[in-house]
Protein backbone atom coordinates (compact mmCIF):
# COMPACT_ATOMS: atom_id res chain seq x y z
CA UNK A 1 0.00 0.00 0.00
CA UNK A 2 1.38 3.39 -1.03
CA UNK A 3 1.85 5.79 1.86
CA UNK A 4 0.71 9.38 1.53
CA UNK A 5 3.62 11.84 1.44
CA UNK A 6 4.22 13.68 4.71
CA UNK A 7 4.01 17.47 4.56
CA UNK A 8 5.01 20.16 7.03
CA UNK A 9 3.86 23.69 7.68
CA UNK A 10 4.86 26.37 10.20
CA UNK A 11 2.45 28.93 11.66
CA UNK A 12 3.36 31.90 13.83
CA UNK A 13 1.07 33.96 16.07
CA UNK A 14 1.97 37.52 16.90
CA UNK A 15 0.62 38.07 20.42
CA UNK A 16 2.50 36.13 23.09
CA UNK A 17 -0.13 36.95 25.74
CA UNK A 18 -2.95 35.40 23.72
CA UNK A 19 -1.07 32.33 22.46
CA UNK A 20 -1.73 30.30 25.67
CA UNK A 21 -5.48 30.77 25.07
CA UNK A 22 -5.04 29.32 21.59
CA UNK A 23 -2.98 26.34 22.67
CA UNK A 24 -5.07 25.55 25.75
CA UNK A 25 -3.93 24.43 29.20
CA UNK A 26 -1.08 21.94 28.80
CA UNK A 27 -1.67 22.14 25.03
CA UNK A 28 -5.16 20.61 25.31
CA UNK A 29 -6.51 22.47 22.26
CA UNK A 30 -3.61 21.36 20.08
CA UNK A 31 -4.04 17.79 21.29
CA UNK A 32 -7.71 17.84 20.31
CA UNK A 33 -6.83 19.10 16.83
CA UNK A 34 -4.16 16.42 16.50
CA UNK A 35 -6.68 13.73 17.44
CA UNK A 36 -9.55 14.87 15.21
CA UNK A 37 -7.57 15.94 12.14
CA UNK A 38 -4.86 13.27 12.40
CA UNK A 39 -1.86 15.60 12.34
CA UNK A 40 1.15 16.11 14.60
CA UNK A 41 1.64 19.56 16.13
CA UNK A 42 4.83 20.70 17.84
CA UNK A 43 4.82 24.11 19.48
CA UNK A 44 7.64 26.32 20.66
CA UNK A 45 6.93 29.80 21.93
CA UNK A 46 4.42 31.41 19.59
CA UNK A 47 5.16 29.02 16.71
CA UNK A 48 3.63 25.67 15.71
CA UNK A 49 4.96 23.05 13.30
CA UNK A 50 2.19 20.94 11.73
CA UNK A 51 3.06 17.58 10.16
CA UNK A 52 0.74 15.28 8.25
CA UNK A 53 -1.33 14.81 5.13
CA UNK A 54 -1.60 17.92 2.94
CA UNK A 55 -5.39 18.26 3.26
CA UNK A 56 -5.25 17.70 7.03
CA UNK A 57 -2.59 20.39 7.39
CA UNK A 58 -4.76 22.80 5.42
CA UNK A 59 -7.74 22.04 7.69
CA UNK A 60 -5.54 22.52 10.77
CA UNK A 61 -4.36 25.89 9.47
CA UNK A 62 -7.95 27.04 8.92
CA UNK A 63 -9.09 25.81 12.33
CA UNK A 64 -6.23 27.56 14.14
CA UNK A 65 -6.90 30.78 12.21
CA UNK A 66 -10.61 30.66 13.12
CA UNK A 67 -9.73 30.17 16.79
CA UNK A 68 -7.12 32.93 16.69
CA UNK A 69 -9.62 35.34 15.14
CA UNK A 70 -12.15 34.44 17.84
CA UNK A 71 -9.62 35.00 20.64
CA UNK A 72 -8.62 38.36 19.16
CA UNK A 73 -12.31 39.34 19.24
CA UNK A 74 -12.33 38.78 23.00
CA UNK A 75 -14.43 35.60 22.85
CA UNK A 76 -13.74 32.53 24.96
CA UNK A 77 -12.18 29.41 23.50
CA UNK A 78 -12.44 25.94 25.03
CA UNK A 79 -12.57 22.42 23.66
CA UNK A 80 -16.14 22.96 22.43
CA UNK A 81 -14.97 25.91 20.36
CA UNK A 82 -12.02 23.87 19.04
CA UNK A 83 -14.48 21.23 17.86
CA UNK A 84 -16.63 23.93 16.25
CA UNK A 85 -13.62 25.43 14.42
CA UNK A 86 -12.77 21.99 13.05
CA UNK A 87 -16.36 21.48 11.82
CA UNK A 88 -16.09 24.65 9.73
CA UNK A 89 -13.15 23.11 7.84
CA UNK A 90 -15.32 20.23 6.51
CA UNK A 91 -14.40 20.03 2.82
CA UNK A 92 -17.87 18.69 1.94
CA UNK A 93 -19.55 21.84 3.24
CA UNK A 94 -20.77 24.24 0.54
CA UNK A 95 -19.43 27.79 0.49
CA UNK A 96 -22.64 29.50 1.68
CA UNK A 97 -23.01 27.13 4.64
CA UNK A 98 -19.34 27.55 5.57
CA UNK A 99 -19.64 31.34 5.53
CA UNK A 100 -22.76 31.15 7.70
CA UNK A 101 -21.02 28.85 10.17
CA UNK A 102 -17.89 31.00 10.30
CA UNK A 103 -19.85 34.22 10.85
CA UNK A 104 -21.83 32.60 13.66
CA UNK A 105 -18.64 31.23 15.23
CA UNK A 106 -17.03 34.66 15.33
CA UNK A 107 -20.00 36.67 16.57
CA UNK A 108 -22.13 35.77 19.64
CA UNK A 109 -25.79 35.39 18.69
CA UNK A 110 -26.70 36.00 22.34
CA UNK A 111 -24.60 38.33 24.46
CA UNK A 112 -23.65 37.62 28.07
CA UNK A 113 -25.98 39.35 30.55
CA UNK A 114 -24.51 41.85 33.07
CA UNK A 115 -25.84 39.64 35.90
CA UNK A 116 -23.92 36.63 34.58
CA UNK A 117 -24.64 33.64 32.40
CA UNK A 118 -23.05 32.70 29.12
CA UNK A 119 -22.59 34.17 25.68
CA UNK A 120 -23.99 31.91 22.99
CA UNK A 121 -22.40 31.28 19.61
CA UNK A 122 -23.52 28.65 17.12
CA UNK A 123 -21.15 25.71 16.89
CA UNK A 124 -22.55 24.21 13.68
CA UNK A 125 -24.25 25.61 10.56
CA UNK A 126 -27.56 24.04 11.63
CA UNK A 127 -27.30 25.75 15.01
CA UNK A 128 -26.74 29.08 13.23
CA UNK A 129 -29.89 28.52 11.13
CA UNK A 130 -31.81 27.46 14.23
CA UNK A 131 -30.87 30.55 16.24
CA UNK A 132 -31.83 32.77 13.29
CA UNK A 133 -35.17 30.95 12.99
CA UNK A 134 -35.91 31.28 16.72
CA UNK A 135 -35.37 35.03 16.46
CA UNK A 136 -37.41 35.50 13.27
CA UNK A 137 -40.30 33.03 13.43
CA UNK A 138 -43.21 32.74 15.84
CA UNK A 139 -43.11 28.93 15.60
CA UNK A 140 -39.90 26.93 15.11
CA UNK A 141 -39.40 23.16 15.08
CA UNK A 142 -35.97 21.81 16.05
CA UNK A 143 -35.70 18.18 14.94
CA UNK A 144 -32.80 15.82 15.50
CA UNK A 145 -30.78 13.63 17.84
CA UNK A 146 -29.73 14.28 21.41
CA UNK A 147 -26.76 16.56 21.96
CA UNK A 148 -27.40 18.92 19.05
CA UNK A 149 -28.41 21.89 21.23
CA UNK A 150 -32.11 22.01 20.28
CA UNK A 151 -33.43 22.65 23.79
CA UNK A 152 -30.35 24.46 25.06
CA UNK A 153 -30.47 27.09 22.29
CA UNK A 154 -34.23 27.53 22.56
CA UNK A 155 -33.85 28.20 26.30
CA UNK A 156 -31.00 30.64 25.55
CA UNK A 157 -33.11 32.58 23.05
CA UNK A 158 -36.10 32.63 25.40
CA UNK A 159 -34.02 33.81 28.38
CA UNK A 160 -32.49 36.52 26.19
CA UNK A 161 -35.94 37.78 25.14
CA UNK A 162 -37.08 37.69 28.78
CA UNK A 163 -34.04 39.78 29.82
CA UNK A 164 -34.73 42.29 27.04
CA UNK A 165 -38.40 42.61 28.00
CA UNK A 166 -39.60 41.36 24.61
CA UNK A 167 -41.68 38.76 26.45
CA UNK A 168 -43.06 38.67 30.00
CA UNK A 169 -43.01 34.95 30.64
CA UNK A 170 -41.00 31.85 29.77
CA UNK A 171 -42.89 28.55 29.81
CA UNK A 172 -41.02 25.26 29.46
CA UNK A 173 -42.87 21.98 29.28
CA UNK A 174 -42.46 18.31 28.47
CA UNK A 175 -44.90 15.45 28.07
CA UNK A 176 -44.65 13.14 31.09
CA UNK A 177 -44.01 10.00 29.06
CA UNK A 178 -41.57 7.55 30.61
CA UNK A 179 -38.84 5.79 28.64
CA UNK A 180 -39.64 2.26 29.79
CA UNK A 181 -40.50 3.39 33.34
CA UNK A 182 -43.68 4.07 35.26
CA UNK A 183 -44.21 7.36 37.07
CA UNK A 184 -46.81 5.80 39.33
CA UNK A 185 -44.22 3.63 41.03
CA UNK A 186 -41.90 6.54 41.87
CA UNK A 187 -42.03 7.86 45.46
CA UNK A 188 -43.35 11.29 46.33
CA UNK A 189 -46.17 13.61 45.25
CA UNK A 190 -46.92 14.63 41.66
CA UNK A 191 -44.28 17.40 41.57
CA UNK A 192 -41.60 15.08 42.91
CA UNK A 193 -42.55 12.45 40.32
CA UNK A 194 -42.44 14.98 37.47
CA UNK A 195 -39.26 16.92 38.42
CA UNK A 196 -36.77 14.30 37.12
CA UNK A 197 -38.33 14.58 33.65
CA UNK A 198 -37.93 18.36 33.68
CA UNK A 199 -34.37 18.35 35.07
CA UNK A 200 -32.66 18.96 31.66
CA UNK A 201 -34.68 22.17 31.34
CA UNK A 202 -33.59 23.36 34.80
CA UNK A 203 -30.00 22.54 33.86
CA UNK A 204 -30.21 24.70 30.73
CA UNK A 205 -31.72 27.59 32.71
CA UNK A 206 -28.89 27.48 35.25
CA UNK A 207 -26.32 27.87 32.47
CA UNK A 208 -28.08 30.92 31.03
CA UNK A 209 -28.45 32.88 34.27
CA UNK A 210 -27.23 32.74 37.88
CA UNK A 211 -29.07 30.08 39.93
CA UNK A 212 -30.40 32.66 42.39
CA UNK A 213 -32.02 34.58 39.51
CA UNK A 214 -33.56 31.34 38.21
CA UNK A 215 -35.03 30.63 41.67
CA UNK A 216 -36.40 34.19 41.87
CA UNK A 217 -38.04 34.04 38.44
CA UNK A 218 -39.49 30.59 39.11
CA UNK A 219 -41.00 31.81 42.38
CA UNK A 220 -42.55 34.98 40.90
CA UNK A 221 -43.90 33.15 37.86
CA UNK A 222 -41.72 34.79 35.20
CA UNK A 223 -40.44 31.30 34.41
CA UNK A 224 -42.76 28.32 34.57
CA UNK A 225 -41.60 24.72 34.22
CA UNK A 226 -44.43 22.21 34.03
CA UNK A 227 -45.74 19.03 32.42
CA UNK A 228 -47.50 19.60 29.11
CA UNK A 229 -50.89 18.69 30.61
CA UNK A 230 -50.78 21.94 32.63
CA UNK A 231 -51.06 23.93 29.39
CA UNK A 232 -54.60 22.77 28.62
CA UNK A 233 -57.23 25.51 28.58
CA UNK A 234 -54.73 28.40 28.62
CA UNK A 235 -54.02 31.10 26.03
CA UNK A 236 -50.44 32.27 26.44
CA UNK A 237 -49.73 35.88 25.45
CA UNK A 238 -46.40 37.74 25.66
CA UNK A 239 -44.68 34.42 26.32
CA UNK A 240 -42.00 32.15 24.90
CA UNK A 241 -43.19 28.54 25.09
CA UNK A 242 -40.77 25.63 24.68
CA UNK A 243 -42.20 22.15 24.20
CA UNK A 244 -39.34 19.71 24.73
CA UNK A 245 -39.26 15.95 23.91
CA UNK A 246 -42.17 16.63 21.57
CA UNK A 247 -41.79 13.24 19.86
CA UNK A 248 -43.60 11.83 22.91
CA UNK A 249 -46.70 14.00 22.55
CA UNK A 250 -49.84 12.42 21.13
CA UNK A 251 -51.48 14.05 18.12
CA UNK A 252 -54.15 15.55 20.39
CA UNK A 253 -51.53 16.90 22.82
CA UNK A 254 -49.54 18.50 20.02
CA UNK A 255 -52.63 20.19 18.59
CA UNK A 256 -53.52 21.44 22.08
CA UNK A 257 -50.00 22.83 22.59
CA UNK A 258 -49.84 24.56 19.23
CA UNK A 259 -53.16 26.32 19.82
CA UNK A 260 -51.92 27.84 23.11
CA UNK A 261 -50.03 30.58 21.23
CA UNK A 262 -51.44 34.02 21.98
CA UNK A 263 -50.57 37.61 21.07
CA UNK A 264 -46.85 38.45 20.95
CA UNK A 265 -45.87 34.87 21.78
CA UNK A 266 -43.36 32.45 20.32
CA UNK A 267 -43.04 28.71 20.49
CA UNK A 268 -40.18 26.30 19.97
CA UNK A 269 -40.98 22.62 19.48
CA UNK A 270 -37.99 20.33 20.01
CA UNK A 271 -37.73 16.58 19.64
CA UNK A 272 -36.00 13.56 18.17
CA UNK A 273 -38.27 11.60 15.80
CA UNK A 274 -36.04 8.52 16.24
CA UNK A 275 -36.60 8.36 20.03
CA UNK A 276 -40.37 7.85 20.38
CA UNK A 277 -41.53 6.18 23.61
CA UNK A 278 -45.20 5.99 22.59
CA UNK A 279 -46.76 2.60 21.72
CA UNK A 280 -46.64 3.31 17.97
CA UNK A 281 -44.57 5.72 15.90
CA UNK A 282 -47.71 6.85 14.11
CA UNK A 283 -49.10 8.13 17.44
CA UNK A 284 -46.41 10.84 17.68
CA UNK A 285 -47.77 14.36 17.56
CA UNK A 286 -44.37 15.59 16.36
CA UNK A 287 -44.32 13.30 13.31
CA UNK A 288 -47.90 14.27 12.53
CA UNK A 289 -47.31 18.02 12.99
CA UNK A 290 -44.34 18.02 10.59
CA UNK A 291 -46.53 16.36 7.95
CA UNK A 292 -49.52 18.64 8.53
CA UNK A 293 -47.65 21.95 8.83
CA UNK A 294 -44.76 21.48 6.37
CA UNK A 295 -46.30 23.85 3.79
CA UNK A 296 -47.55 26.51 6.24
CA UNK A 297 -45.72 29.81 5.75
CA UNK A 298 -43.97 31.48 8.69
CA UNK A 299 -43.20 28.17 10.41
CA UNK A 300 -39.52 27.14 10.47
CA UNK A 301 -38.32 23.53 10.44
CA UNK A 302 -34.63 23.08 11.30
CA UNK A 303 -33.20 19.56 11.07
CA UNK A 304 -30.07 18.39 12.88
CA UNK A 305 -28.01 15.24 12.37
CA UNK A 306 -24.98 13.55 13.95
CA UNK A 307 -22.66 16.24 12.54
CA UNK A 308 -24.42 18.73 14.81
CA UNK A 309 -23.84 16.80 18.04
CA UNK A 310 -21.93 19.17 20.33
CA UNK A 311 -21.61 16.99 23.40
CA UNK A 312 -18.65 14.65 23.96
CA UNK A 313 -17.22 13.70 20.55
CA UNK A 314 -18.06 10.06 21.27
CA UNK A 315 -21.79 10.93 21.32
CA UNK A 316 -21.68 11.83 17.61
CA UNK A 317 -20.08 8.47 16.85
CA UNK A 318 -22.73 6.67 18.91
CA UNK A 319 -25.57 8.50 17.13
CA UNK A 320 -24.02 7.70 13.75
CA UNK A 321 -23.59 4.01 14.67
CA UNK A 322 -27.23 3.67 15.73
CA UNK A 323 -28.46 5.43 12.57
CA UNK A 324 -26.36 3.10 10.45
CA UNK A 325 -27.64 0.04 12.34
CA UNK A 326 -31.30 1.15 12.05
CA UNK A 327 -30.97 1.75 8.29
CA UNK A 328 -29.32 -1.64 7.82
CA UNK A 329 -32.04 -3.35 9.86
CA UNK A 330 -34.86 -1.66 7.94
CA UNK A 331 -33.38 -2.89 4.65
CA UNK A 332 -33.28 -6.45 6.00
CA UNK A 333 -36.90 -6.22 7.16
Amino acid sequence: MTQKPVHRMTMQFDDNQLVPLLFGEFGAHLSRIESLLEVDIANKGNEVLITGDKSAIKATEKALNHLWERINSGLEVGLDEVDAAIRITDKDMDKATRELAKAAFLEPQIKKAPSGGKEITARTPSQAKYLAALEKHELTFGLGPAGTGKTYLAVAQAVNMLRQGTIDKLILCRPAVEAGENLGFLPGDLQEKIDPYLRPIYDALNVMMPPEIVVQKLSNGDIEVAPLAYMRGRTLSNAFIILDEAQNTTIAQMKMALTRIGENSRMAITGDPSQIDLPRRSDSGLINAVQVLKDVKDIAFIEFDEKDVVRHHLVAKIVHAYDKFDKSKSKQD
